[in-house]
């Protein structure tokens, strides 16, 4: 299966800003700027997936309609990490001790209280085993860059836990708007 993997567009938040499992809008110009350069590089009429989280479905129901690829799916399995009470905070804000501890334990602790990472990957792994046993052919999925990391780990075959520390370890250089292509 090949798999198409699409970072949601620059939502609208500051720069610095923790926002893994908050609801932000993408500005307009970014939005069309996004889909225009993902129509030319994206096959029609295939499936399409994305995190429930409007910088990524809004973007996803353009794509589905510009690529005549029926209805998007939303599916919740595709959401970034919940970062809890750090949702929204400048990272400078975050008292270190809290992201000391969180370095300190990548697959387990729970920033914020939120989710940690083994939890996403957990239902990361399940949309991506689902997605294999549909035996299609492609799929598009457009999520965040925190859900791609996770999904290039499954490739690997690891349990999630590992998959967790796979996918933390990974230095975060997925641009906004990135497509990245996976033979599976």
């Amino acid at each position: 299966m090949r798999l198409y993997l699409v970072r949601h567009p620059k939502p609208l938040v500051a720069a610095d800003t923790c926002y893994g499992g908050t609801d932000l809008a993408v500005p307009a110009e970014e939005q069309a700027r996004v889909l225009s350069a993902l129509c030319a590089a994206l096959p029609e009429r295939e499936p399409l997936f994305c995190s429930p989280l409007q910088r990524c479905a809004v973007l996803a129901d353009s794509l589905a309609d510009a690529l005549h690829a029926g209805p998007a799916i939303h599916d919740a399995r595709l959401a970034e990490m919940s970062f809890g009470s750090w949702e929204m905070r400048a990272w400078e804000q975050i008292p270190r001790a809290e992201i000391d501890a969180w370095a300190d334990d990548l697959v387990h602790y729970r920033p914020g209280g939120g989710e940690n990472v083994l939890q996403a990957a957990q239902r990361v792994r399940a949309f991506h085993d689902d997605l294999k046993q549909s035996r299609r052919e492609c799929a598009i999925v457009i999520c965040h860059a925190g859900t791609m990391r996770l999904m290039m780990a499954c490739q690997h075959g690891l349990p999630p836990a590992e998959m967790a520390l796979r996918a933390a370890r990974l230095p975060h250089t997925i641009a906004y708007g990135e497509l990245i292509v996976l033979d599976c």
